[in-house]
């Protein structure tokens, strides 16, 4: 979505064409390469569970298990990292997601923004709203709920605990969905900008103008 109101900003409208034909696009020609990098990440994490169960049972040493697990969560963060780009790239131009990842880093290399990149906090801005979000649903969950019965079977020691961890899952759950899309628009731009600054300034000249002079103050050496 990003990349057509970038490209084409006649393309506009909740019900527009660009939002139909990313979906029909996530759901057919790259749906193939979504699944494959969330399959990458998923043995990762089956790994580490396994890692975490043989070192409980003490299998083959809790050293040698502690070792592993770092080096799988090493590794585990690398393609978190990786997908998020790649991804990017997935949706944007429908590459596959290994040249997808291939061609987003070398972008980045060729403009010297590997420094630039790690640099990104919105993730964590995001998430620490997602955080914050999931806790005022679990106060206003407490304050709703106490006096209903949904949650008589519960014991009443445990009872007011058990509404503020629900509605505060049901709040950082929903949050986090929300919070990912607006993630991965900033990342789309992030990506755009290296990509097609020519098609920024000729579409949107005053946001370009806005986003240069921004660039210009946090990375001078950049300019």
């Amino acid at each position: 979505m990003v990349g057509t109101w970038w490209f084409a900003p006649d393309s506009k409208g909740c019900c527009g064409a660009a939002i139909f034909g990313s979906l029909i696009r996530a759901t057919t020609t790259s749906f193939g390469s979504i699944c494959f990098g969330s399959l990458i990440v998923a043995i990762l994490q089956a790994l580490r569970t396994l890692v975490d169960v043989a070192r409980e049972n003490d299998d083959f040493g809790s050293m040698l298990a502690c070792c592993i697990d770092c080096l799988i969560g090493c590794l585990q963060g690398l393609v978190e990292y990786f997908n998020k780009w790649a991804f990017i790239y997935v949706g944007l131009y429908g590459y596959g997601y290994l040249e997808a990842g291939k061609n987003v880093m070398a972008l980045f290399k060729d403009r010297g923004w590997d420094a630039i990149i790690a640099d990104d906090l919105v993730g964590m801005v995001l998430s620490m709203l997602s955080l914050v979000v999931g806790i005022i649903t679990g106060v206003i969950s407490l304050i709703s709920f106490q006096d209903t019965d949904w949650f008589d079977s519960f014991d009443d020691n445990y009872k007011d605990t058990w509404i503020f961890i629900i509605g505060f899952l049901v709040g950082l759950v929903i949050c986090s969905t929300l919070m990912s899309t607006i993630d991965s628009a900033v990342l789309a731009v992030i990506v755009l900008f290296a990509e097609g600054p020519a098609e920024f300034e000729a579409n949107y000249p005053k946001l370009s103008s806005k986003m240069r002079e921004a660039w210009r103050e946090a990375y001078p050496e950049y300019e």
